[in-house]
């Protein structure tokens, strides 16, 4: 077993989900934000149930629920912290939700209305800015990357499927969507991927990004040599036994290795919701990587989360509650910063392909497979408070994807006068 790498949450540990923020500015601000708050809830389609039993919202009886547990708490929280507060809150247990994912949807579409305008441009002096430690640089990409994907492979196995696929499936019928249907949905995006970049026998096969194998192996099954690289080194160990198990070895190179650094020539390269972590500063040097590495007549497929191109713009400077617990230094482009960057380098897109209902039905099956697995989370060393922080993540997630917030793509290029 992988010993797990994550401390219990304690005081020392993530001491600003456990102390409420204090001193006068927590309590005059608690005043503003609870009158925000509830301005903002008045408008929303959400049942807000207080404390003292009082609802407010413009839902009906049908509609998403939130409880409040600790009204004072929670308002300091968003007061000196924002949406940092907003989750931390969820994690401390000061409120609750009948259907979060559903909450989190609601919020998420009236995102660029929640605070009133006069008050959104003192956003910057209030809340934090992004840690320069998290900067997703060379020399610091593998430590952003080691804080997430080496928490413990165990863990993830403990709400992936079988295929081990930490990005979104492709389902026929996303709505309706079971456990069962997980596993050849991942598949069924692998394949869709490989086709788009044209790989088959021998072609020489470029991944960044190796997650634990997956996609590898079935480029690998389909004849190709691949060429696969990763900064986590839980997935590194995972992925070479997969790839030796299989008896794929021969054909699969997995090596830790930055995308900056990649050198050689491919006739196809792929890269599955990676590119969430290159940070939009470097986005010229992730796609200077792809031209440079592809071969005259290649196809690059890549698989992206993204966002619309005004909130890109508005929270690239936003240090948010998954930077700080779920994904030090990442960022979410638009389309438009893809096609910008793409074209600037000398790439066409030929193909795109928008899923974002089949990752809103992704999560959700992840989030019930995750609550379903709770009680084993103590075996590999993790703690009530960690369980909640990623029960919200995973909801979160969900919640933007359901409210049409977030999207992802599926993005074929080639290099532009290729035919």
């Amino acid at each position: 077993m992988t010993t797990s790498l994550h401390r219990p949450l304690t005081d020392t540990a993530w001491p600003d989900v456990v102390h409420v923020p204090a001193g006068p500015r927590a309590v005059a601000g608690a005043r503003v934000a609870a009158a925000i708050f509830r301005h903002a809830v008045q408008r929303l389609p959400l049942q807000v149930v207080l404390p003292t039993g009082v609802r407010i919202g413009a839902g009906g009886p049908a509609a998403p629920a939130l409880r409040v547990h600790d009204l004072p708490s929670m308002m300091r929280r968003l007061a000196t912290s924002g949406l940092i507060g907003f989750g931390e809150s969820y994690v401390a247990g000061e409120w609750e939700a009948n259907d979060l994912a559903a909450v989190i949807a609601v919020f998420a579409r009236a995102v660029d209305k929640l605070v009133p305008s006069p008050l959104q441009h003192l956003r910057r002096l209030l809340l934090a800015a992004h840690p320069s430690a998290d900067r997703p640089t060379s020399a610091q990409s593998p430590g952003n990357v080691h804080r997430h994907y080496d928490l413990s492979n165990e863990l993830f196995a403990a709400f992936l499927d079988e295929t081990m696929t930490y990005s979104a499936a492709l389902f026929d019928h996303p709505t309706d969507a079971v456990w069962g249907d997980l596993a050849p949905a991942q598949l069924r995006k692998m394949d869709r991927l490989l086709d788009q970049a044209g790989v088959g026998p021998g072609t020489r096969l470029l991944e960044i990004g190796t997650g634990w194998g997956a996609l590898a192996a079935r480029a690998a099954d389909r004849g190709a040599f691949v060429e696969s690289v990763t900064l986590s080194s839980e997935q590194l160990d995972h992925a070479r036994r997969r790839i030796a198990d299989a008896g794929l070895s021969d054909r699969v190179r997995v090596r830790l290795a930055d995308y900056r650094e990649l050198t050689g020539s491919f006739d196809a390269i792929v890269s599955v919701e990676m590119i969430e972590a290159v940070g939009l500063e470097f986005l010229p040097a992730y796609f200077d990587t792809l031209h440079r590495c592809l071969a005259p007549g290649g196809r690059i497929a890549l698989q992206a989360i993204t966002m619309p191109h005004h909130r890109a713009i508005t929270t690239q400077r936003t240090y948010t509650w998954i930077h700080k617990y779920i994904f030090p230094g990442g960022a979410i482009p638009s389309t438009r910063m893809l096609r910008n960057q793409a074209s600037a380098v000398g790439l066409t897109m030929v193909d795109d392909l928008a899923m974002g209902v089949s990752y809103a039905a992704t999560l959700r099956l992840w989030a019930d497979r995750f609550d379903e697995h709770r009680g084993d989370l103590a075996t590999l060393g993790f703690d009530e408070l960690f369980a909640r922080t990623w029960q919200f993540y995973l909801r979160y997630c969900e919640g933007g994807f359901r409210a049409g917030y977030l999207d992802v793509h599926q993005v074929t290029y080639r290099r532009e006068g290729d035919s």
